[in-house]
């Protein structure tokens, strides 16, 4: 197999298609950059494309009623997405930006549909299709059912497993800004602050320049009762 391909083990999805299968979706791709604050495609925008982000690093946002942006999702190397509207071809329904230089392999429409005829890539595409919606269902419970520092303890632990990502084993650390998190959870910066201080004055987390380093995951996940 092209070797452009091992970035993309590390997501779980990929890794459990059988290889001949990755092969032939690599094999078909095209392969894209973007560069930081370049969209590769907006709200409203016709199906262009199934994406794998290789290298860099995405957001999926969308413009709120007030005007203001909120971050949904940050996409990191290995993660699929797209397939909604390719499946579907209904316009795309949020925006995707590069938030740095980001190398990206694209299944064009043709490609995308002649491989939706093996049986092999439409269950995979039924199963990522699964992951994402479970993730954002897990989004909605979040606003809908439990308190701000809850939000945020379980945000941070998302985030630390590579948000969509979601990975086996979590990182030490979430290099992440607080304007992006304020964004993500749709609440004030400044309510974000005070959070933030009041977990990091009981050892959760501590505070760093442009990220978040998790000095307990325990303390961390108890916020998450907090409703």
């Amino acid at each position: 197999m092209n070797d452009t391909s091992e970035a993309m083990r590390t997501n779980l999805w990929f890794d459990s298609l059988p290889r001949p299968m990755q092969e032939a979706l690599i094999g078909r791709c095209e392969t894209v950059t973007a560069q930081a604050g370049e969209y590769l495609f907006r709200r409203g925008d016709e199906p262009n494309g199934f994406f794998g982000l290789k290298r860099g690093k995405l957001k999926a946002c969308t413009i709120r009623e007030d005007g203001k942006e909120a971050i949904l999702a940050v996409i990191e190397a290995g993660n699929w997405f797209g397939q909604t509207s390719m499946a579907s071809r209904h316009p795309r329904l949020r925006d995707v930006v590069a938030l740095e230089r980001s190398c990206l392999f694209v299944l064009r429409n043709q490609a995308f549909d002649e491989l939706m005829n093996n049986q092999t890539f439409f269950r995979a595409i039924a199963g990522l299709q699964s992951i994402h919606m479970n993730w954002l269902y897990r989004m909605i419970e979040d606003t809908t059912l439990h308190s701000t520092r809850a939000r945020i303890a379980r945000r941070l632990l998302l985030l630390a497993s590579g948000d969509v990502t979601m990975l086996s084993q979590s990182r030490p650390d979430v290099t992440v800004s607080h304007d992006t998190l304020a964004m993500m959870l749709g609440i004030t910066r400044q309510t974000l602050s005070l959070e933030l201080k009041a977990m990091a004055e009981q050892g959760a987390i501590v505070l760093r320049y442009g990220r978040i380093e998790i000095a307990s995951k325990d303390r961390l996940s108890s916020f998450q009762e907090y409703h």
